[in-house]
């Protein structure tokens, strides 16, 4: 049992950051407010899981304004893909062996 959970990453353990991950596992790069909605978030809810996020090297951002609006992009890491799918091959081969 402890081999299988070795794998598992403790970033990825909250729902919120599972879901911030697998929405930028399969788009290049989601502004701000399309993760806010495609995950019913609150600004700060977002935003802390975020946070947490870029402080683990696994999400990369790039603000720019759009018509003087602040735009903040968000884009998974190399280092953040490669985890993200470790994390979720240790779930795959949980969820086989036991």
């Amino acid at each position: 049992m402890k081999e299988v959970l070795k794998d598992l990453d403790k970033a990825f353990e909250n729902k919120v950051r599972l879901g911030i991950m697998s929405a930028l596992l399969v788009n290049d790069q989601l502004d701000f407010n399309s993760l806010k909605d495609l995950l019913d978030l609150t600004d700060g809810n977002l935003a802390s899981h975020l946070r947490s996020l870029e402080n683990s090297g696994y999400i990369s951002f790039k603000k720019e304004f759009l018509n003087r609006k602040p735009n903040t992009k968000y884009a998974a890491t190399k280092s953040g893909k490669n985890a993200f799918k470790k994390h979720l091959k240790a779930i795959e081969n949980l969820l086989k062996n036991y």
